[in-house]
C-alpha cells in the first residue's frame, strides 16, 4: 500500500500545482457529473448505513434508477470515501452496476475523513489513518465484505442472480481478495489495482486466498511497486494457476496511485486502459 516513502517521491505538490498538472481536472474528464447529473443521467444515489458485527457502516451507493443489475463493492485507498470515489461509482453505475462505495475507516470516523488526496497529505493523513488501518484485519475485512454483500441483496437495484464484483486500490486492493474469498458464493470478480500487501507468508495472506474463492481476478500493478518487489507478480500468477481461477496480472506503466483521479501521480492514459479491462473483466464473470 502506499507509505510515507512513497508519498514522499510523488513531491510536496499545493492545490494550485496540483490542479494545474491536471489532476483534479481529471475528476470532471473521467467521471463527468456531479450528484444533480447523476440523476439526469438516470442514476440514483444516496448515502446508506448498514449494521455490520463491528459497527455501523457508512457508505455511498449509486445504481441505475429503474431495474436490478449487478452490485460492485468498491474498497477506497488509504484516503478513504470521498468525491473521487464517489464520482467512480457513478461512473461504473452508468455502466449498469449497482455501486457501493464503502468506508474503509468506519471504525472510527465517518466519511469524508479527507476532502481529497491532497487534504490528506497536507493535513497528517498517515498519522490519523494508522490506527484506524490497524482495525482492519483479516477477520474484520472478512466481516465487514459478508455484511455488505448481505445488504446488497436486499435492495431492489441489486440482481442477486449475478455475481458481484469488487476493486480496491492501494491498501484496498487486498481487501478484494478478501471479499471474494468471504463470501465466495456472491463475489465472482476482484480486481486490485496498485494493491499493497497481497503477497505474504500466512494462510491470511490474500495470495494463499485465492484458492478458497470462485472469482476470476485482474491485479493491476504499479511500475514502482514491481520494481520493489518483483516477484508478486509471478506469486500471484501461481496463485491462480494453482487454484484454477482466471487471473489478469499485468504492470502498468504508472506509479503507485494511477489510476485514482486525485492523486499527485494519477495518468490517464494507463488509469483509462485499466478501467476498460476492469469493464470487460466485469462483463465476463459477473
Amino acid at each position: 500500500m502506499c507509505d510515507e516513502q512513497q508519498l514522499a517521491r510523488m513531491g510536496r505538490l499545493n492545490r494550485r500545482e496540483f490542479a494545474a498538472m491536471g489532476a483534479i481536472a481529471g475528476l470532471a474528464a473521467c467521471a463527468p457529473m456531479d450528484s444533480a447529473q447523476a440523476q439526469q443521467a438516470g442514476l440514483a444515489e444516496q448515502a446508506v448505513k448498514f449494521p455490520t458485527p463491528l459497527g455501523t457502516m457508512d457508505a455511498f451507493f449509486v445504481h441505475p434508477a429503474e431495474g436490478s443489475h449487478p452490485a460492485v463493492i468498491i474498497w477506497p485507498d488509504i484516503a478513504g470515501l470521498r468525491d473521487a470515489f464517489k464520482m467512480m461509482g457513478r461512473r461504473l453505475a452508468e455502466e449498469g452496476f449497482a455501486v457501493l462505495v464503502l468506508n474503509p475507516f468506519y471504525q472510527d470516523a465517518p466519511a469524508p475523513q479527507f476532502a481529497d488526496f491532497e487534504d490528506f497529505r497536507e493535513n497528517g493523513g498517515f498519522q490519523k489513518v494508522g490506527p484506524w488501518m490497524q482495525k482492519n484485519t483479516p477477520d474484520a475485512v472478512a466481516k465487514t465484505a459478508q455484511a455488505a454483500v448481505s445488504w446488497l441483496d436486499q435492495q431492489a437495484a441489486v440482481d442477486t442472480a449475478r455475481g458481484i464484483g469488487t476493486q480496491g486500490y492501494c491498501m484496498g486492493g487486498p481487501f478484494t481478495v478478501r471479499t471474494a474469498a468471504a463470501v465466495p458464493s456472491r463475489v465472482k470478480a476482484a480486481a486490485s489495482f496498485h494493491g499493497g500487501g497481497l503477497v505474504g507468508e500466512g494462510p491470511d495472506a490474500p495470495v494463499n486466498l485465492i484458492d478458497d474463492t470462485q472469482a476470476s481476478f485482474l491485479f493491476a500493478i504499479a511500475q514502482n511497486d514491481d520494481a520493489k518487489s518483483p516477484g508478486d507478480k509471478d506469486a500471484l500468477r501461481k496463485a491462480a494457476e494453482a487454484a484454477g481461477r482466471p487471473a489478469t496480472v499485468e504492470v502498468f506503466p504508472g506509479d503507485h496511485g494511477w489510476t485514482v483521479v486525485d492523486s499527485p501521480v494519477y495518468a490517464k492514459e494507463p488509469a483509462e486502459r485499466a478501467w476498460t479491462e476492469l469493464l470487460e473483466l466485469y462483463r465476463r464473470a459477473l
